[in-house]
């Protein structure tokens, strides 16, 4: 009854459910794992963060290139403010015991001992980037050689939060902190990293230090959540299809052994032949649009019937009115008229009852 399994097109439909079951599921333990790394990841930011803001600072140079393990530690370094190249960085948001308000970062670069300037975010202030207003109230950078310390952060992106989608900054202002948009502001090298101060001048506030890119619960994480349950559910979809298929197929095979699909066939043609029959012998049309025999001779006696009554009829008139005619009698006329009639109708029914007959 299972013959049909060793077909061409069962061999086929075999090959791609054993090949498509375990691709799906490797897919989607693959993407659990991503998630799960992804969850790790963020909780040992959480605690690295947790750890710099205890732990003494290191030189910057110890810290760079900036990664997921360096990203938030706590770096030092040794120079003096460049007041002439102060920008803002506007579009930036900031929570407090008010939630969540817009305004905008201060950044002055600094010229470290080596050469090259360092970004240093000094603070946040809330208020528009553009109003002379709110811009006003920036305090100027300390004059001298300082040392500042901060948590380090790698260059932004174009995908990183608060960084506009598109569109420039006006003069005075940066939309992205990075090396590769200060080095055509600034005439000297600058370091691929920034830092936000922890200690500020009022009335700035500090900048929090964000996650590295790619430790954080973003919608990154959740969507490999969500691709898991796809791949999962494609390889229950792979066997829900297989055993329906080999359900019919087991079915039909069933079916064609017990002889169960001949006797139907055989009952609906015999059905549909006697069908035909009876309707043609009760003078309807068939269902192919046929006549039956018995219809057939019906209709031909009847109208060899009327023909007669029309022939006997006509003969009858003919024949009394030209009696009456003769007589000029209208009584006369009628009588002849009515007997020609009667004879010609008689004989006309005894042609179509013998036609019928035969």
């Amino acid at each position: 009854m299972y013959r049909f399994l060793l077909t061409p097109r069962w061999w086929g439909i075999n090959v791609f459910a054993v090949l498509a079951i375990p691709v799906c599921i490797f897919m989607g333990s693959w993407q659990l794992s991503r998630f799960e790394d992804r969850v790790d990841s963020h909780r040992q930011q959480e605690d690295r963060s947790a750890r710099a803001k205890t732990a003494a600072a290191r030189p910057l140079e110890r810290l760079l290139p900036v990664d997921q393990v360096t990203s938030g530690r706590q770096a030092s370094a040794r120079g003096h403010y460049d007041a002439g190249h102060q920008l803002l960085v506007p579009g930036r948001t900031l929570k407090d015991k008010h939630g969540e308000r817009q305004g905008f970062y201060v950044l002055t670069l600094l010229r470290t001992d080596g050469g090259k300037a360092l970004p240093v975010v000094r603070g946040w202030l809330p208020g528009d980037a553009g109003a002379k207003a709110d811009t006003a109230k920036v305090p100027a950078p300390p004059k001298g050689e300082v040392t500042v310390t901060g948590a380090l952060q790698a260059s932004e992106s174009q995908g990183t939060d608060g960084v506009p989608g598109a569109g420039g900054p006006a003069p005075g202002r940066l939309a992205m902190i990075s090396a590769a948009s200060l080095v055509n502001i600034v005439p000297y090298d600058v370091y691929d990293a920034w830092i936000t101060l922890t200690d500020t001048q009022a009335p700035l506030r500090a900048v929090p230090p964000a996650a590295a890119e790619g430790s954080g619960l973003d919608l990154k994480a959740f969507q490999n959540l969500g691709y898991t349950g796809e791949w999962f559910v494609f390889a229950g979809f792979v066997v829900f299809m297989w055993f329906r298929l080999f359900r019919r197929e087991s079915e039909a095979a069933r079916d064609e052994a017990l002889g169960i699909g001949a006797v139907e066939g055989a009952a609906l043609v015999e059905g549909a032949t006697g069908a035909e029959g009876a309707v043609g012998a009760d003078g309807d049309v068939g269902p192919a649009g046929r006549a039956g025999p018995a219809d057939a001779a019906g209709r031909e006696a009847t109208g060899r019937a009327e023909d007669g009554e029309y022939e006997a009829s006509g003969e009858g008139r003919d024949k009394g009115s030209g009696e009456g005619q003769d007589e000029g009698s209208g009584a006369d006329r009628d009588e002849g008229s009515g007997e020609g009639r009667g004879k010609g109708s008689g004989e006309g029914r005894d042609k179509a009852a013998r036609a019928g007959t035969a």
